[in-house]
């Protein structure tokens, strides 16, 4: 099903293969009951709310005035490519 995911995504930008490994399929399809037409459309939302906001490319100083308020705060890790890590509360 995850080779099924795959070719009903289509082609996809750089962005979008980057997003989409197997682990991201498997988390999609798990979230949709194995259903590949369910977790194709929910992976094509997620790809176009991506593609308009662009989460990859926020950083602290972006956001940091709402970490004075408490709300959030950064990290002591990274993740597994290196990013700084922010966590809302």
């Amino acid at each position: 099903q995850i080779k099924e995911l795959r070719a009903a995504l289509g082609p996809l930008s750089a962005r979008g293969e980057k997003y989409c490994n197997e682990a991201c399929l498997v988390r999609y399809l798990e979230a949709r009951n194995w259903n590949v037409d369910r977790s194709r459309k929910m992976l094509e939302e997620s790809l176009e709310w991506r593609a308009a906001r662009r989460p990859e490319d926020i950083r602290w100083t972006d956001v940091s005035v709402e970490a004075e308020t408490g709300k959030m705060y950064r990290a002591p890790f990274t993740d597994r490519e290196g990013r700084t890590v922010i966590v809302m509360r």
